[in-house]
């Protein structure tokens, strides 16, 4: 007979076929012999006869498959209500990790503290998506930007930029507030060899993306 996944059968067809097993082994038929007519490897048929013999009919009865709840926690249930807390009140450098957002490197360091527990990487992903925390992407946008602030901005002011810098033969250059520091964006332009460079007024690099 072919062979059969029993895995991939209903519950109620894996329990017959449990119960047949039983029937041709007390009729008297070898492992060999009943694993060939119900399509089962000889270890599984002797598996299925001991569970009988030692848990009669409840032995063959199907068990709920995947791991007990509650079970691959490493961590005391108010070992994790300490951890959640902490995450959720403070960033790592208030509690002195050497990062500055949460991550899951930062989180394995602060429970390996806390609770003398080192935890893999990806188990460390397991409790935070447990827990409700989730990645985030971060924003591709200044913290401080008003739209509505570059918009008018846009219209009013670069126009006249633009202009000053076309009478002037100079060439406008962008930047954010990193590159381009108030210190250094004047509204008198600075010059150059090459000819006159212009920085838009520091007034106006805070709603720069």
């Amino acid at each position: 007979m072919k062979h059969v996944d029993m895995r991939k059968l209903p519950a109620a067809a894996q329990e017959e076929r449990r119960r047949q097993v039983v029937g041709l082994r007390e009729s008297g038929l070898t492992y060999d012999a009943i694993a060939a007519q119900v399509g089962l490897t000889r270890t599984g048929v002797f598996d299925i006869c001991r569970r009988f013999g030692e848990q009669c009919l409840a032995g063959l009865a199907s068990q709920p498959r995947g791991p007990t709840p509650g079970t691959g926690r490493f961590l005391e249930a108010e070992q994790e209500a300490q951890i959640r807390a902490e995450i959720s009140r403070h960033t790592p450098d208030e509690l002195g990790l050497p990062f500055a957002l949460w991550s899951r490197a930062a989180v394995r360091m602060l429970i390996e503290r806390h609770c003398g527990v080192r935890l893999a990487v990806r188990t460390i992903g397991t409790y935070l998506a447990r827990w409700g925390f989730t990645a985030q992407k971060p924003l591709r946008q200044a913290d401080e930007q008003s739209p509505k602030a570059v918009r008018r901005w846009l219209r009013h002011d670069y126009p006249a930029i633009v202009a000053q810098a076309r009478e002037e033969k100079g060439t406008i250059f962008w930047g954010t507030r990193s590159v381009c520091a108030p210190t250094t964006c004047v509204a008198a332009a600075s010059l150059h060899e090459a000819g006159r460079q212009w920085c838009a007024p520091a007034t106006s690099a805070r709603v720069w993306a």
